[in-house]
């Protein structure tokens, strides 16, 4: 049986970089890590410039509410303190560490000492803390406060490896060499929790990564590998939980509260490193690729590296970029600066040409087709949402649920008239974000 959901749409994958095995960036001259990597306040600097700092060394911290530590991802001096404009021109603090090329490990970086049967969800929710863990999907909550708000809630543990946007494989790659890591940080997960039934949800466009995963799982009666069919937005949590439990998240509520909780394969991964090799989260898995991009790949990469050194370690550009989007085509961002630094979310460097643009460059009044309501896999009139946002009418959108919209994309996808969709229904709700401060 493969699991579904209602509405979303099939795209054109472009998974051309499934095949090749993920290769390590050297660590570069200098890293740059934004103190504000996750949803929540932004740390604060925890080192002072000439300060020497070493490999998984905390270099910013969060004291009181939601947040993660920022560790050092190479060793060497603090060159600068520096304030940069990220993406949505928001000026984050930036810790630029000049590496001295020993790649040093802090003496604090140590396996917890304590087999998972006598670990206590208090001690696992302190280590996942402490290593700086958020979703590594690209939502970056502080993986903390999922386990938290999951305590006495979540009867089921979902790894989503998904990865249903075009381009992106870092998460496939990941299942095929580090395969045991997403598995072990499940039953982290599940021991932390309490839970019994854990599921393991692939695409079936990854028939390899399937096969390998059931093999690894044949012996552990509580994890299943469940295959679903591959569509767009498959990777939302609502989708999963629907399209394997059959049940709906109601609008304004968690998966916790319909008794599962989810965790990218990546922070999977990240979950066990931490607790049986006492690794703060410093680097992860890229996927660099896109039409302008000479060799894709997937990257291990350090945090703080910066997006040019990554798309220079894969051959450089054969043609001129007209723009580079962090994350996947559909929800990603687009970026106004090469040199911006890989991040926690940084799942895909995409870099495309002109050529790219023109593909998806037409656009018209809405000729009322409805596309975009047959498609919208939260059920809702994207249609209106628009028109009403249009009309700065955004109590009206309100009463349309226009706040439960996930931005995935697919109504603009899916219009004949190229309509911006998500860019509307976008400036609506935050419009009603402003309303109610």
């Amino acid at each position: 049986m493969k699991y579904t959901f209602r509405g979303g749409t099939h795209l054109n994958e472009h998974k051309d970089t499934a095949p090749l095995a993920t290769v390590r960036l050297p660590d570069p001259a200098v890293v740059s890590l934004p103190l504000s990597q996750h949803i929540g306040a932004p740390a604060v600097p925890v080192v002072s410039v000439g300060d020497y700092v070493k490999v998984g060394q905390v270099i910013g911290s969060v004291e009181a509410g939601l947040g993660c530590p920022v560790h050092a991802s190479v060793s060497g001096t603090v060159k600068e303190i520096t304030t940069v404009h990220n993406a949505n021109r928001q000026p984050i603090q930036h810790i630029v560490i000049e590496n001295d090329g020993k790649h040093e490990w802090h003496e604090n970086v140590k396996p917890f000492g304590k087999p998972l049967s006598e670990t206590s969800f208090e001690e696992i929710v302190e280590i996942v803390r402490n290593a700086g863990i958020s979703g590594l999907g690209g939502a970056t909550f502080p993986t903390y406060a999922k386990l938290q708000s999951a305590k006495g809630k979540a009867v089921t543990a979902i790894v989503n490896c998904a990865e249903c946007e075009p381009y992106i494989t870092a998460n496939h790659r990941l299942l095929l060499e580090r395969g045991e890591t997403v598995i072990s940080g499940l039953e982290v997960v599940m021991h932390a929790l309490g839970i019994t039934d854990g599921i393991i949800a692939i695409e079936d466009n990854k028939p390899d990564a399937i096969k390998l995963m059931r093999k690894a799982v044949k012996d552990k009666p509580n994890i299943r590998v469940c295959e679903m069919k591959t569509k767009y937005p498959q990777g939302d949590e609502r989708q999963i939980i629907y399209a394997i439990l059959g049940r709906e998240v109601p609008a304004g509520k968690l998966p916790a509260d319909v008794g599962c909780l989810i965790v990218n394969a990546e922070t999977a991964s990240a979950i066990s490193r931490a607790f049986y090799r006492g690794l703060p989260l410093v680097s992860r898995i890229v996927t660099v690729t896109g039409d302008c991009v000479k060799s894709p790949a997937n990257v291990r990469a350090p945090l703080g590296a910066s997006y040019s050194e990554l798309i220079d370690f894969c051959g450089g550009c054969v043609k001129p970029p007209k723009k580079i989007v962090c994350g996947g085509p559909m929800m990603g961002q687009a970026q106004w600066d090469i040199h911006a630094p890989v991040a926690k979310g940084t799942s895909a460097i995409l870099v495309f040409s002109e050529e790219y643009e023109k593909i998806n460059s037409y656009h018209s009044d809405c000729i009322h087709c409805g596309n975009c309501v047959a498609h919208c896999p939260m059920h809702l009139m994207p249609n209106y949402l628009t028109q009403y946002a249009q009309a700065r009418e955004y109590e009206e959108a309100e009463k349309l649920n226009v706040m439960s919209c996930v931005e995935c994309g697919t109504c603009s996808y899916n219009c004949p008239a190229g309509v911006q969709i998500v860019q509307y229904i976008r400036v609506a709700k935050g419009a009603l974000r402003m309303k109610k401060k």
